[in-house]
């Protein structure tokens, strides 16, 4: 699938290490490929060289030839081992060569780290859940300094519901810290009690949702993510109030896609019984249900049960993509 760019195509699917062979590439690639044709390639990230010549910026493939940048490169790069040498000095120079990043450089960067996303959330006021964490290696001293009780324990990097724990109290914790691994923080965040083991996975593109499910995890785990071994049910429309709420987020993170990931609080009207009673459809729930904004997610991934999200990412680069004729 992945090969040096030609002359002609200036639209790229931009693979970065742990991505090339996941289903969702193979889908996206394989889309891209039917609508653009020869202006689409798929280009891994260790393909390129970067210079400056002559005081201007260059790319260059592995052999030394000089290529055009794309006019938009689309983004999928795993998030937990991105690095700030490797994968965004790329972005960084296709950005100052012209290139439109989907997703920015500056949201793709802030979805990295899941502190910073709630920096960013709770800045435009939109509910996070309450959350502890520590600028040095020791997280013992954020748990004597005081986290919530019981909270869920989690590394600032992290994907498909890995290194995340739920830990009864602070002292748990504190008998726990010699194991957990110092090279990034750890957020200790309070534990929404009436989420355990479901969320709500909603998927936005250009400011407008394109798919929902509500995922469930099996034997009472915490987790509810189909990575690890979650079920996943469409739900697009039952809950209104939460896919506005992952629009907001999008929209504060500067997302052109992302998949938003929300809690359910207490008081909410979705119960298990309820989603029973709407199983065959997707009625909508009766106004006023709250949520939390769990985490946001820049290189999320979707299944056949969201088939729409393809599509909508073909449209919203068409967008970007000026008309040309190929000879």
């Amino acid at each position: 699938m992945a090969a040096d760019p030609s002359p002609e195509a200036d639209l790229w699917l931009l693979l970065g290490p742990f991505v090339r062979d996941a289903p969702t590439t193979h889908r996206l690639a394989a889309a891209l490929a039917e609508a653009f044709g020869p202006r689409f390639a798929a280009v891994p990230t260790d393909r390129l060289l970067l210079g400056v010549t002559g005081g201007k910026l260059t790319l260059h493939d592995l052999t030394g030839r000089r290529i055009e940048p794309p006019r938009v490169a689309v983004v999928r790069l795993a998030t937990t081992s991105l690095s700030m040498d490797r994968e965004v000095t790329l972005m960084r120079q296709l950005e100052a060569l012209g290139t439109e990043l989907v997703n920015p450089m500056d949201a793709t960067l802030t979805c990295v780290n899941k502190f910073w996303q709630l920096q960013r959330l709770a800045e435009a006021g939109l509910p996070v859940p309450d959350t502890r964490t520590h600028t040095d290696a020791h997280p013992g001293r954020a748990v004597a300094a005081g986290i919530p009780e019981p909270c869920v324990v989690k590394s600032v990097r992290g994907s498909g519901g890995r290194r995340v724990f739920l830990a009864p109290d602070a002292a748990t914790v504190a008998d726990l810290q010699g194991s957990l691994r110092t090279d990034v923080p750890f957020l200790f965040q309070r534990y929404v009690r009436h989420s355990h083991g479901r969320d709500l996975r909603v998927i936005v593109v250009d400011g407008r949702v394109v798919a929902a499910g509500e995922r469930r995890a099996p034997d009472g785990r915490l987790q509810s993510n189909t990575a690890g071994g979650g079920v996943l049910e469409a739900c697009l429309g039952r809950y209104p109030a939460a896919e506005q709420l992952a629009v907001r987020a999008a929209e504060r993170l500067g997302l052109v896609f992302c998949g938003v990931d929300l809690l359910f609080e207490e008081g909410n009207a979705a119960t298990p019984e309820a989603n029973a009673s709407t199983a065959g459809g997707n009625a909508a729930k009766p106004e006023g249900d709250a949520f939390t904004v769990c985490e946001v997610n820049a290189n999320a991934a979707w299944g056949d049960r969201m088939p729409d999200v393809t599509p909508a990412l073909v449209a919203a680069i068409a967008k970007r993509l000026p008309s040309r004729s190929l000879p």
